[in-house]
């Protein structure tokens, strides 16, 4: 499933048109200026209960090799994105 057919989805579901449908995805889900994404570029979690918990990690640089040269490379320190799934999500899915 991708946003549009979220979107559809949604406008079905809560009797929304799909246009402000769309809006309401876009807003949560957007990956520049969506509400989850800018919490997690701010360092915060977002949790929704029953469902999951996104969150964002370090990893620190090390030491990598080129494979094709075999030559030595420092791999720069990130940070990333991640979501662990709620217990309600988990049984669902699991069923």
């Amino acid at each position: 499933m991708n946003k549009s057919e979220m979107a559809v989805k949604l406008a079905k579901k809560v009797g929304l048109t799909q246009a402000k449908a769309a809006e309401v995805v876009d807003t949560i889900f957007n990956a520049n200026k969506g509400i989850i994404a800018v919490e997690l570029d701010a360092g915060k979690k977002v949790t929704i209960p029953g469902f999951g918990t996104f969150a964002t990690r370090k990893r620190s640089s090390r030491q990598g090799r080129n494979p094709a040269t075999g030559k030595a490379i420092n791999i720069p320190a990130r940070k990333y994105a991640t979501f662990k799934p709620g217990k309600t999500l988990k049984e669902k899915v699991s069923k």
